[in-house]
């Protein structure tokens, strides 16, 4: 660094010794932003390599490094190519995926996520790590639904923001993605999306408007997908006047790898930094590619030619300044920690608490830990690898302990045998091998081990390869793959006392439900999977996860897939969300479809009500609060924790509403035989509607109905005014 840059910048930073904590900041900016020459501040822009921007290395701004989550921080990628860059320290915690944070409906618990993946980014040197994921779960086949927070902008609303602050606790930036309406695989980069406005801002964008202005979120990831004929990673509307101007983001806008196509759009329609373009977003690279970036040489001869201020690149430097001094320029910032006691703790307690038990015939859940049974298990689930696959969500996890070896570990005095049963064929991005196994042969085989069993667990599901769980690619089918619908008929005629544990990020057909005995919804657990199945089998933690998402009978069922496929997949590339705001559970109440298991459903080991329900006031004023209060007993055997649900529906409206929707839970341990008072406060002004013409949040006056339960689809009503 030149001496009269050394002294300029000192000069700055004692100035703001005198300031506050933003004016600090701010002066900061300034100061380092008058010293750049423009070439300088068009390469902060875009990506140096695979995962990093440039600095200014001469008046002391570092590079800016980022890395995949949301559920860990991904093994380090090769500077320029998508290898592994075959790193010996780059190992991390592997989280559960954020379908099963959703499923604990446990705020808390979800800072406390935060702050351990922040811990570990920190540790890995990361600035910015690109998460969490809060696109809503509007189709079951959806490849990426695993990494989201579920169908409801409620709920994924008050999970986001704890996340988010969790990890910024660490000074280090996450990037909420994917800004918006990526909620497909299939054509992710070409189908442009058409929706109402009220659709659009009552369930697309809470979660994201949440994760800015309640959660200060630092980043902002860009959609590939078009939205209203103009790619969403550089979209006047959703970048500049809602996202920049309404809710005032002060942070930056990351594009999604290979998500940028026009440089004067990208310059004048909100984004910041450019990743991914020069190597097509998943293939090659060439000499010199990122100079070639839309926002790289190109930008730089639009401005030196006038046809784009100096001041759009300016306003673009001045946030990734700002990004810098919120992480890898605050002096205050810690080193972090990586894959200690504390976050093993977090991953198992999210697991436990998110995991969702669906059926319990006969209290066949809890097994005795300590008898002497034959438990057959059987599955290829059971032993495969979960952390590896997916997309860019993958994971180098230290250790990822399998279900069967959970099972093995705390059902000591049990004989446990396992057998395949099903094989799937490995793939990679967008290729899927057939499976290299003899299918009649492992299920032969299977067959005796659960003839001669007491027990029979068998773990199916998905599993994060192409046309599965995965990002590139929807799923093909409802239905479960690789033949296990056929294989568990068949096991139910050796052996009916048998459960079903499905590892999935999404909903799945059960056209055996009726005959076997338990289900449980697993989700992708991460590096304490095993662990945490044993502490629910066995009873030592009671069930307590609730379902993010409704589960369908069948496809035709789910709102989005009513229509056809204009609605889904789209024709020509064009879409249009033909169900508009009835997404979800939203829709089977609005098209009278009973759902297979409903919105917030969720068994335990014990049994609650919920009774004296009562609102404070008959008559609420429309700036005030609606304050409800119930007794939560535990009449069962054992302590265990539930979800108090509030939903709200408007009598007599003046527009087309839903006929309920969340609007406050409270998730509440009670011990065996306790009773607790559990109150719940509701905004009114969390009851308006998005009206089009004024551009505007309404709240009616009148009559309203709320409903108190654990599901979307039970609890006993109350009603009260609006003034």
């Amino acid at each position: 660094m030149k001496l009269l840059s050394k002294i300029a910048l000192f000069g700055a930073f004692t100035l703001c010794n005198l300031l506050g904590a933003d004016q600090k900041i701010e002066a900061q900016i300034e100061e380092l932003l008058s010293q750049m020459t423009l070439e300088e501040k068009v390469r902060m822009c875009h990506a140096q390599s695979k995962f990093s921007a440039a600095g200014v290395s001469r008046i002391g701004v570092p590079e800016l490094w980022l890395s995949d989550g949301p559920h860990g921080v991904r093994p380090e990628i090769a500077w320029d190519s998508w290898s592994h860059a075959g790193w010996t320290n780059d190992f991390c915690t592997a989280f559960p995926a954020l379908t099963c944070l959703a499923a604990t409906f446990n705020p808390e618990l979800s800072y406390e996520y935060g702050v351990a993946l922040g811990e570990e980014s920190l540790y890995r040197e990361k600035d910015i790590i690109l998460g969490p994921g809060v696109n809503i779960y509007r189709t079951p086949l959806n490849g990426r639904n695993f990494e989201y927070m579920g169908e409801d902008p409620y709920l994924a609303s008050q999970m986001v923001v704890p996340y988010v602050q969790g990890v910024q606790s660490n000074g280090v930036a996450a990037c909420v993605k994917h800004l918006v309406l990526n909620n497909q695989e299939h054509w992710r980069h070409e189908v442009n999306v058409e929706i109402s406005e009220r659709a659009l801002r009552e369930i697309y964008l809470p979660a994201f408007k949440a994760a800015i202005v309640e959660g200060g979120a630092w980043s902002v990831m860009g959609a590939y997908n078009l939205f209203r004929g103009q790619h969403c990673c550089h979209n006047e509307l959703l970048l500049n006047h809602i996202l920049k101007d309404e809710w005032g983001f002060d942070g930056i806008v990351v594009s999604d790898w290979g998500g940028t196509y026009d440089t004067t759009e990208a310059a004048l329609y909100g984004l910041d930094l450019e990743m991914g373009t020069g190597t097509n977003g998943l293939t090659f690279s060439e000499d010199n590619a990122y100079d070639n970036y839309y926002l790289a040489l190109p930008f730089l001869d639009k401005i030196k030619k006038g046809e784009i201020s100096e001041s759009v690149l300016d306003d673009k430097v001045r946030r990734l300044l700002r990004l810098r001094l919120r992480t890898n320029m605050d002096r205050s910032r810690g080193f972090g920690r990586m894959m200690c006691e504390d976050h093993s703790r977090v991953a198992r307690s999210v697991a436990t608490e998110g995991m969702v038990l669906l059926k319990n015939e006969n209290d066949f859940f809890p097994l005795d830990a300590g008898a002497s049974i034959t438990i057959a298990v059987i599955g290829e689930n059971a032993t495969r690898m979960m952390t590896i696959g997916g997309g860019s969500s993958e994971l180098k996890a230290k250790y990822e302990i399998s279900p069967l070896e959970g099972i093995q570990k705390r059902f000591k005095n049990a004989k446990i045998v396992h057998s395949m049963g099903y094989g799937s064929g490995e793939s990679d991005y967008d290729v899927v091998l057939p499976s290299p196994y003899d299918a009649e042969a492992l299920k032969k085989d299977a067959l005796e081990v659960a003839a001669n069993a007491d027990f029979v667990l068998f773990f199916g599901g998905l599993n994060k390869s192409h046309n599965q769980d995965c990002e590139g690619a929807d799923r093909l089918q409802l239905g479960l793959p690789f033949g296990q619908d056929e294989l568990i008929t068949d096991l139910l005629k050796v052996n009916p006392n048998m459960a079903v544990l499905l590892i999935s990020g999404n909903a799945v057909e059960m056209p055996w439900i009726d005959e076997v005995a338990a289900i449980f919804q697993v989700w992708y657990l991460g590096s304490e999977t095993g662990y945490a199945i044993a502490d629910v089998l066995s009873g030592d933690v009671t069930p307590s996860g609730k379902l993010p998402f409704t589960f369908p009978k069948k496809l035709e069922d789910n709102p989005a897939h009513r229509f056809g496929e204009k609605s889904y997949p789209g024709i020509d590339h064009e879409q249009e969300y033909m169900e508009d705001i009835f997404v979800g559970y939203r829709g089977h109440d609005e098209f009278g479809i009973e759902p297979l298991f409903p919105f917030g459903f969720g068994l335990s080991y014990t049994d609650f009500e919920i009774s004296d329900v009562t609102v404070d006031d008959s008559e609420i004023a429309i700036d005030g609060n609606i304050r409800l209060r119930c007794k939560l007993t535990n009449t069962g055997p054992v302590k265990g924790a539930e979800t108090v649900q509030v939903y709200v529906g408007k009598s007599n409206s003046k527009v087309k509403r839903v006929k309920k929707a969340l609007k406050g839970f409270k998730k509440v341990s009670v011990d065996a035989g306790e009773s607790e008072l559990v109150t719940v406060t509701i905004p009114v002004k969390d009851l308006a509607y998005y009206e089009t013409a004024s551009k505007s949040w309404v709240v009616e006056t009148g009559d309203y109905r709320l409903w108190v339960g654990n599901s979307s689809a039970s609890g006993m009503s109350k009603t009260f005014r609006v003034k």
